[in-house]
């Protein structure tokens, strides 16, 4: 072909061979994350085919991992960062210890030098950004006391792994060995620089970004341009996070995250993530077919002791000390479970720790395949356990639920349940609540869900297509539902699987088209109603009024 094509076969085979993997992976009942690595192992360079190529399937995957943690951002607030340092700060330090040692230790009994065991073992300390935030989502635990206290640890995570790839080099990279380049005054002198750096990039986000971002997006949202406004979001989230890496040396994902949690302050943080979730999803995806991508299947069979060590490591000694830290801070048994689970897999970090231990030819090249090994491994078994601890903590508050269950239809038989607060939902639930009627409310946005409670609601916060949800809410005692949210699909989702649960229900619904009309008809709402249709209504009966 005359036109060089990389780019393009890249994604295009890494989306549609995902996109196969992926739906085997759900039809099995197993999660999709498997699907999308087998997906990256099938084009990457170590199996027969097509092979994509894994540079630029990596800084694809960069993009994804920027995206997620934007998106992450605009729902996590400085104050929600500060109220957990006091665990994530010393939990965080904790773990990277045990886990440093414990692989330091694995590395000496394979004969490697001390630094590259200590590069070994430092890779296998810090989690994969992506694998967690999609753990949380996929479960509404981001904006839970779990999911912050995760949060605020995969920050501190990001931090320590930032000093560490500016120190390394100093400490090893000359003779390749312990001895280091420029002594200790040199080691001191790089140290005092990154601390210089991320304080600098925090100070300026703070200060000039508070102003300047939510200005120049509120901007942009009164030019009434909605193509604009999605650019503005994206360049705001991309170049902030380009930015901190070349100026301050902060991380890409770092950088996006605090852009994100500067923007989250303002009014328009839902308009913002509704707008970027399409793009992170897709790369997302591509995040994980390019760790696919990297990985030699020969290594499980050429090295198998190594790679179970390895393996139980990340799921077993990460894990068990950061259960141990979580109790020993007063936190339950539900929490310190959750948290040490979500943390037990490795990622992007553990990536870019390997390729420096081999650039500075201190680590063997098996230990890069150990860390690749141990990732997919860890990625692949991660959703598993979090399911069963998730189970086991609904399990024993199960009792807890049950009566409150049956205590709310006792004292409401009438009630009404509202999915959405946002323009059309507040508006609908302010009159409902005005009139004394029982209003429970579903709501997955924090500052949506405050504004309903003060509205006189009783709130749920959570994702509203889930059965278990619907269920809190006890939609089988309902008389009415209305769903206010404006996207068609996921309120066609809701209509079916609200329907299941009660077929007595008045189910009354919005939509955008009349092909939505037919599909939320179809799926079993009694009354749809489209805004366009009842808005030009209202016009038309407005202007025959006035000519009368």
């Amino acid at each position: 072909m005359p036109h060089d094509t990389s780019l393009i076969g890249t994604v295009v085979a890494g989306l549609v061979v995902a996109f196969l993997m992926g739906a085997l992976a759900h039809r099995l009942r197993i999660s999709p994350i498997a699907g999308y690595l087998l997906a990256g192992v099938l084009v990457g360079p170590f199996t027969p085919g097509f092979v994509a190529d894994t540079g630029l399937a990596l800084q694809l995957a960069e993009i994804g991992v920027i995206l997620l943690m934007f998106g992450v951002g605009l729902h996590f607030s400085l104050k929600d960062l500060l109220s957990v340092r006091r665990i994530a700060v010393p939990g965080a330090v904790v773990q990277i210890a045990a886990a440093t040692a414990l692989g330091t230790v694995l590395g000496l009994w394979l004969g490697w030098p001390f630094a590259g065991s200590l590069i070994f073992g430092l890779a296998l300390s810090v989690a994969s950004t992506v694998v967690l935030l999609r753990a949380l989502q996929a479960r509404d635990m981001v904006e839970t006391e779990k999911g912050r206290i995760a949060v605020g640890w995969l920050i501190v995570e990001d931090l320590a792994m930032v000093l560490a790839l500016v120190l390394l080099p100093a400490m090893f990279g000359a003779r390749g060995d312990e001895g280091g380049a420029g002594g200790s005054a040199a080691l001191l002198q790089s140290a005092g620089i990154v601390f210089l750096k991320v304080a600098g990039f925090v100070a300026m986000m703070l200060v000039l970004g508070r102003r300047i971002l939510p200005w120049v997006l509120h901007w942009v949202a009164h030019s009434g341009s909605r193509e604009l406004f999605r650019l503005a979001v994206l360049a705001t989230a991309l170049g902030v996070a380009f930015g901190a890496a070349v100026i301050f040396d902060v991380s890409f994902a770092l950088g996006a995250f605090f852009a994100g949690m500067i923007l989250g302050e303002t009014q328009l943080s839902r308009r913002a993530a509704e707008e970027t979730l399409p793009l992170r999803d897709a790369f997302a995806v591509l995040f994980f077919v390019s760790v696919g991508m990297l990985f030699d299947p020969r290594v499980l069979i050429e090295h198998p002791v190594p790679v179970l060590a390895t393996v139980a490591i990340i799921i077993v000694g990460k894990s068990l000390a950061a259960f141990a830290i979580v109790r020993a801070f007063g936190h339950s048994t539900q929490t310190a479970l959750t948290i040490s689970v979500s943390l037990a897999q490795i990622g992007e970090f553990s990536f870019i720790l390997a390729g420096l231990g081999v650039g500075l030819k201190v680590m063997p090249d098996m230990a890069r395949d150990l860390i690749l090994a141990g990732s997919i491994l860890s990625i692949l078994f991660n959703p598993i356990f979090f399911t069963l601890v998730v189970r086991r903590v609904r399990a024993e508050h199960l009792p807890d639920i049950a009566e409150e269950a049956a205590a709310l239809p006792a004292a409401e038989p009438s009630r009404t349940v509202l999915i959405g607060f946002g323009r059309v939902g507040s508006h609908i639930g302010s009159l409902l609540c005005s009139r004394g009627e029982a209003l429970v409310v579903i709501e997955d946005q924090k500052d949506m869900a405050a504004a309903a409670r003060s509205a006189g609601a009783t709130v749920i916060v959570g994702d509203a297509t889930k059965e278990s949800v619907l269920r809190q809410a006890q939609i089988d005692t309902a008389a009415t539902l209305l769903i206010a949210i404006p996207e068609g699909v996921e309120a066609g989702a809701i209509v079916r699987r609200a329907r299941a649960i009660n077929p007595r229900l008045v189910i009354v619904a919005r939509a955008h088209s009349d092909e939505e009309v037919g599909d939320l008809v179809r799926r079993g709402a009694d009354h749809v109603v489209m805004a366009e249709r009842e808005t030009a209504t209202r016009m038309a009966e407005r202007a025959m009024l006035a000519r009368a």
